[in-house]
């Protein structure tokens, strides 16, 4: 700790932080450009300049590191000149179209120019103009109002790993460009948007929508993986206009991916808000009352054997709402079963060993990608170890087929059997790094799930054998801690074939099993097997859904109160910011109405348990400590033996920007993917 003077007034300060930090944490406000937190130090736009004592000229407060017994001074006569001359020199070549510039009320330039900047100029000669440059479909740019901050340059550089931008020329013919030209390939491209100071980057989905001060705020969370991203949702009336990041040092800190960011008009796009039955191969409206009853039927109808067939997707509310249900029919009547893991999940909580998100700025010196592409998967996790890559010395090993990333990754061809080797301690290569390395970080793919492997057992057996790793389970899907949390099983093709009526929540086809899918899609084919109703609950339509004897609209994430979990097992909730559409219901509404005097047994201890999760916390994580207590625990570990093959471990998402029911009805998604594939070549 040092002692400095800002102002005339003492103040106690760290030693490792610069002018501009200090006088950030006691109140000052000093402008910058350039300067940002989560990029490296540039010092060209000395719109932060200090006057300190015995030095003979004004200095760059984001450049000085403080020292002891160190004089500053933010509002001298010769600071305030300083920038009201450097402000002038901004506004030489910048156009004058603040009204039709869509960072017009929260742009920084204009900000500053208001309190720092002087009310004249002394420029006579005609503005220079620069041609704009093409980033795909989500980037616009006009590039004549770019003031040379470099921001968006070191964004690329420093943490999206991508060398898309850099500086041209020099002198007054400086511009912001790309030598050749070609298209953003960063997943989270995106935050450039953010960063840029005035209008020179801005969204194109939000082009000419609306201005900042006509925009309605509500926190949520981005269920567009298994992270959860904290965002904001900026909507106008009943329509949302952008998505914006909510700071959370511990998850996603100040970035959010793109597909967070502009998948948004997904949720209400082709939505599903009318109840259809089929009827004589077509399809007509049906009401409320008339489905109530007919659901009322199928669930007390004694020879029905009711299958709910739910996906990852499925929020916890929903899900407790369904579990409820056995309680009252029996599990003889009822059963629930999960798409697209092929492993059974363990009930008594083993991925409560995952580490923290948090947990990556420990100091490591070997990461190992067991099974997973991160950066598709996981884009932010992915910009965290690329910054980890930068400040420290780490080698990054990954398993499976290699694909284009940005971390530098050495890659080795794995199947199940050399992984299991691998843990065995046997991979002359690999084995010494796992063992000798102090806090290896080591991500678990959802890929070896779909193969038949056990994720929480296989944490809990690195566990054992180094207790200092750091162990995340990648999950692609936003509530897939959710299903493990209250044990529901995959689904195999006996089950779907002995059930009478098949219900199906949120379904995702991306991540169902091919042959269930066959199933329905060739239901002619097979209609000697498929004896069975399938009811279709989903807030969008698909090809399935054609196949369904009744479709019913359900609300998503922006019309009602969803609970999910997250990959390490944090409780997140969303909140609601629209009325329902249409004929659309609640879960929970639709199955409660339809039992008469059992409401009180449906929000039972499952959905009271839940929301007792959401105000605390820290119960959620000793009520899963006491689990692992159990005397049965070391016997069911045994059982669950991994099944060892000889495949090739592939990982199971190929496009970023269509992996759920909401990116796969985006139009703004779509034209991002589209533009993927045109750059993919066959040689």
């Amino acid at each position: 700790m040092i002692k400095i003077e800002i102002n005339n007034s003492e103040f106690i300060m760290n030693s490792n932080i610069s002018v501009l930090e200090a006088c950030k944490y006691v109140g000052i406000t000093i402008p910058r450009f350039c300067y940002h937190e989560s990029l490296s130090i540039a010092g060209n736009c000395r719109m932060c300049l200090v006057e300190i004592l015995n030095l003979p000229k004004p200095v760059a407060s984001c450049a000085q590191p403080v020292m002891n017994n160190l004089k500053i001074f933010t509002d001298t006569p010769l600071i305030k000149k300083a920038r009201e001359n450097i402000l002038e020199i901004l506004l030489l070549n910048h156009p004058l179209d603040c009204p039709i510039c869509d960072q017009g009320g929260e742009c920084d330039l204009q900000d500053q120019t208001k309190i720092f900047g002087g009310d004249h100029t002394r420029f006579f000669f005609n503005k220079r103009s620069v041609e704009d440059k093409y980033c795909g479909p989500l980037i616009k740019t006009i590039m004549t109002r770019c003031i040379h901050c470099t921001r968006c340059v070191r964004f690329y550089n420093e943490i999206s790993g991508f060398d898309y931008l850099g500086t041209l020329n020099r002198g007054s013919h400086t511009e912001i460009g790309s030598y050749v030209y070609k298209n953003s390939r960063s997943e989270i491209s995106g935050n450039v948007i953010d960063l840029c100071p005035v209008g020179a980057l801005t969204s194109k989905p939000y082009a000419f929508k609306s201005r900042p001060w006509e925009l309605r705020t509500t926190e949520s969370v981005d269920l567009s993986d298994g992270l959860g991203s904290n965002i904001y949702f900026h909507y106008k009336e009943t329509q949302v206009l952008r998505v914006m990041p909510k700071i959370n040092s511990n998850i996603n800190e100040s970035i959010i991916s793109d597909k967070a960011r502009f998948s948004f008009d997904g949720l209400q796009n082709n939505r599903l808000d009318k109840i259809f039955k089929e009827s004589f191969n077509k399809f007509k409206e049906q009401n409320w009352n008339d489905t109530l009853k007919e659901i009322k039927f199928l669930l007390k109808k004694e020879e029905n054997r009711i299958l709910f067939l739910i996906d990852s997707e499925l929020d916890l509310k929903s899900l407790s709402v369904i579990k409820s249900l056995i309680n009252i029919f029996g599990n003889n009547k009822i059963k629930i079963k999960s798409i697209g893991n092929k492993t059974k999940s363990v009930n008594f909580q083993l991925h409560c060993l995952n580490n923290k998100i948090s947990c990556l700025t420990n100091k490591s010196k070997f990461c190992f990608f067991l099974s997973t592409n991160i950066r598709i998967e996981n884009a932010i996790l992915n910009s965290k170890i690329r910054k980890k890559i930068s400040l420290e010395n780490l080698i990054v090993f990954s398993s499976g087929i290699s694909d284009t990333h940005n971390l530098g990754i050495n890659y080795i061809n794995l199947n199940s059997c050399s992984i299991s080797t691998l843990l065995e301690g046997k991979n002359e290569n690999l084995s010494k790094f796992l063992v000798v390395s102090k806090n290896p970080i080591i991500f678990i793919g959802e890929s070896l799930t779909r193969i038949g492997w056990n994720s929480s057992l296989l944490i809990q057996i690195i566990k054992n054998i180094i207790p200092t790793a750091i162990l995340l389970d990648i999950k692609l899907s936003c509530n897939s801690k959710g299903l493990e949390f209250l044990n529901i099983k995959p689904v195999n093709k006996k089950i779907i074939l002995n059930s009478s009526v098949i219900i199906g929540l949120n379904l995702n086809e991306n991540f169902m099993s091919n042959k269930i899918i066959d199933l329905y899609l060739n239901k002619n084919r097979f209609s000697y097997l498929l004896k069975n109703k399938l009811i279709w609950i989903n807030t969008h339509g698909s090809n399935l859904a054609l196949k369904a004897n009744l479709s019913i609209p359900s609300l998503s994430e922006l019309e009602e109160e969803k609970i999910f979990l997250n990959l390490e097992n944090k409780p997140q909730k969303t909140n609601k910011v629209f009325p329902m559409i249409g004929n659309s219901r609640t879960i929970r509404g639709l199955f409660s109405s339809c039992i008469i005097n059992r409401k009180a047994k449906i929000e039972g201890k499952y959905l009271s348990f839940l929301l007792e999760i959401i105000n605390k916390p820290e119960l959620f994580l000793k009520t899963k400590a006491k689990l692992l207590l159990n005397k049965n625990f070391l016997r069911i570990l045994n059982k669950n033996k991994f099944k060892i093959q000889n495949d090739l471990i592939k990982p199971i998402m190929e496009d970023f920007y269509i992996s759920n029911n909401t990116s796969k009805n985006s139009i703004t998604m779509a034209k991002c993917s589209q533009e993927l594939r045109t750059e993919i070549t066959n040689f």
